[in-house]
């Protein structure tokens, strides 16, 4: 087990699954309330937690199935027990070692992709298990015009991979992504850097065939 793993186990049983949540949910439901679900679709959740978002989408009409993964045996556990629907599946597993047949009509991640370092590999991985047309929504605190979370990495004591908001942009279009990128603040939240810059969620679509 690596060091990131055991980080969250220890997170799960601390709590802080839920806390994340709750952190998180003002800008990740302003994001995915901009996105029109209105087709039949697969959703794949990296890094998941403890289900929440995928618990989220699984209620959408349009949802067939809503799969989670997360390297952290723990965060998996409490998204199994939280399951609300038979369209949730849940694996723990770290995407790039993840053998799945099959693949996604969008895939969402929010605070895990940096934890794959350099994130190219994963953000390859990604395309590849993307349906042509298909999107790759992925969201980030932690970015360096965000000067105030830079400091994260030497508090976790686990690698992680820091970008620009530029840098970001540019790795999805080398991936082959057409990408766009947007900043949501929270400004109700008690933290500076939720109010003053916010959650940077960028966009990558996978072209049609």
């Amino acid at each position: 087990m690596d060091k990131t793993s055991k980080v969250f186990d220890i997170w799960a049983k601390a709590g802080r699954a839920e806390e994340m949540e709750e952190g998180h949910g003002v800008t990740v439901g302003k994001f995915l309330g901009s996105i029109s679900f209105d087709k039949p679709f697969s959703f794949l959740d990296i890094g998941c937690g403890n289900g929440w978002v995928v618990r989220k989408i699984a209620q959408l009409p349009k949802c067939k199935k809503a799969v989670g993964i997360d390297k952290s045996k723990n965060m998996i556990k409490r998204a199994v027990s939280k399951r609300a629907s038979k369209k949730e599946k849940y694996t723990c597993t770290n995407l790039e070692s993840w053998n799945y047949a099959g693949k996604f009509d969008v895939v969402f991640s929010m605070e895990s992709l940096y934890y794959s370092v350099p994130m190219e590999p994963a953000l390859n991985k990604v395309f590849k298990m993307l349906k042509a047309g298909g999107f790759f929504y992925c969201g980030t605190d932690f970015y360096s015009d965000n000067h105030l979370t830079k400091r994260w990495k030497k508090v976790m004591k686990v690698p992680m991979d820091l970008r620009s908001k530029t840098e970001w942009k540019k790795m999805f279009s080398e991936a082959g992504f057409k990408t766009t990128a947007k900043q949501i603040k929270d400004t109700k939240h008690r933290a500076k850097w939720k109010r003053e810059f916010g959650t940077l969620f960028v966009t990558g679509k996978k072209n049609p065939a």
